[in-house]
């Protein structure tokens, strides 16, 4: 048997110390969405978390918890440790829920640190084209007709999707059934399959079927036209007057995460979202950019908070 030299192993030794330290030391974030595969903040976070974690020396992991209208996926965060290794990729229907939802286990505002803002998108009220309807007002007569008669998908109850199309349909006089899906992508695939007239989605979501012969997009529910639709009018410029929905896209942690690390994940996140490759990502799947500090996302957050119990008692929705 032919030995080996002691300084041979002492080296191999001493290399797979050196590799099972580095594994070890390996920080791993789990940035969970609370939606599905392609639901939009699952879109929206897969544009930046190489690049992030690339910054913050970590390996970060996409973790889609779907359920609830999202309240699945955020309460784990919100029970999470709170030491900025897990985040929530949280939009709109993080602070509409916390008025939707009867007995929610969570705090919106209380039990969340806000970590950074990352843009607005708004949204596109979208119907089969099978239903033969060129524009909102034909849509909008067609559904009267219809009383009743119609269905709308939406992301899962309490979820951005499904205030967006109620606050549509009580500002309009329409009554449709609700049908709650996973995910964004789920409801739009109902209507794509003709399985239901109606979809309220982000534009980020939406986008890419401009020119799909299957679906037909109607109105854009901001203030103004987007820039990544243009030609598209808004709900208010198709008669419904004043009215707007649109929604916010930012990252937050268990409240009592230490400030420290929060400016720490803050300013790399700036940095990856700063990354031309990152902004084109991001102009591809409809985001207007908007970047906050931590306060400035706080405040936002407490005005979303007040605005989104006007619109959750317009819609008229509620969750048991």
């Amino acid at each position: 048997m032919k030995r080996i030299p002691l300084g041979w192993l002492l080296s191999a030794a001493v290399l797979l110390m050196g590799l099972n330290t580095t594994a070890f030391a390996q920080r791993v974030m789990r940035i969970v969405v609370p939606f599905g595969p392609g639901a939009v903040q699952d879109t929206v976070a897969r544009t930046f978390s190489n690049e992030l974690g690339q910054l913050l020396g970590a390996t970060v992991v996409i973790d889609n918890r779907a359920g609830a209208g999202g309240t699945v996926g955020t309460a784990a965060v919100a029970k999470a440790a709170p030491d900025g290794n897990t985040l929530v990729m949280a939009a709109a229907s993080h602070t509409l829920a916390g008025h939707m939802y009867a007995k929610l286990g969570y705090d919106p505002i209380k039990d969340f640190a806000p970590v950074s803002m990352l843009g607005y998108s708004g949204y596109v009220i979208a119907a089969p084209s099978s239903m033969g309807v060129n524009n909102l007002a034909d849509y909008i007569r067609l559904v009267k007709s219809k009383s009743k008669q119609f269905n709308y998908a939406s992301a899962g109850n309490g979820s951005a999707t499904h205030l967006g199309m109620a606050s549509f349909l009580a500002k309009a006089g329409l009554e449709m059934q609700h049908i709650p899906m996973k995910s964004t992508g789920d409801a739009v695939n109902e209507v794509l399959a003709d399985r239901v007239q109606g979809v309220t989605g982000a534009t980020i979501g939406l986008v890419g079927f401009r020119q799909d012969a299957r679906i037909k997009l109607l109105a854009y529910t901001g203030a103004k036209r987007s820039k990544f639709l243009p030609d598209l009018p808004t709900v208010s410029e198709s008669g419904l007057t004043g009215f707007r929905f649109d929604s916010w896209f930012g990252l937050l942690a268990p409240a009592g995460t230490p400030k420290a690390e929060i400016d720490k994940i803050n300013t790399a996140f700036q940095k990856a979202i700063a990354d031309p490759v990152v902004q084109d990502r991001l102009s591809r799947v409809g985001l207007e950019v908007v970047t906050a500090s931590p306060e400035e996302f706080m405040a936002i957050l407490r005005t979303d908070w007040e605005n989104a119990a006007a619109i959750v008692k317009a819609s008229g929705a509620k969750v048991e």
